[in-house]
């Protein structure tokens, strides 16, 4: 059953695409600093859309990998106090009394 939402939100999303790029199909010009090109709107507007994310990705990845790196630490840490637990309960109690 959820392959079938997860197939037709696809088929929606394309048919959308298709659609998008029918409407947006007229030429403009591009002008960059080493020179310029022609090609149709909906396409320039995807490239951006695309050129975005992956900046975006670019600009949080630090944040994610010093994330990543402070989780392992905090792992490290709990894997050296749950040791030293097991390690207090199993040295045996002396009553001094």
């Amino acid at each position: 059953m959820l392959r079938l939402v997860y197939l037709s939100l696809t088929l929606i999303v394309i048919i959308f695409g298709i659609v998008f790029a029918v409407l947006n199909a007229e030429h403009v010009q591009l002008n960059y600093y080493l020179g310029s090109v022609e090609m149709p709107l909906s396409l320039v507007l995807v490239l951006a859309m695309i050129l975005g994310a992956l900046l975006g990705i670019f600009a949080s990845l630090s944040l994610i990998i010093g994330s990543r790196r402070k989780a392992s630490k905090l792992k490290h840490s709990v894997e050296v106090a749950e040791k030293e637990i097991v390690n207090l309960r199993n040295i045996p109690i002396k009553d001094e009394h």
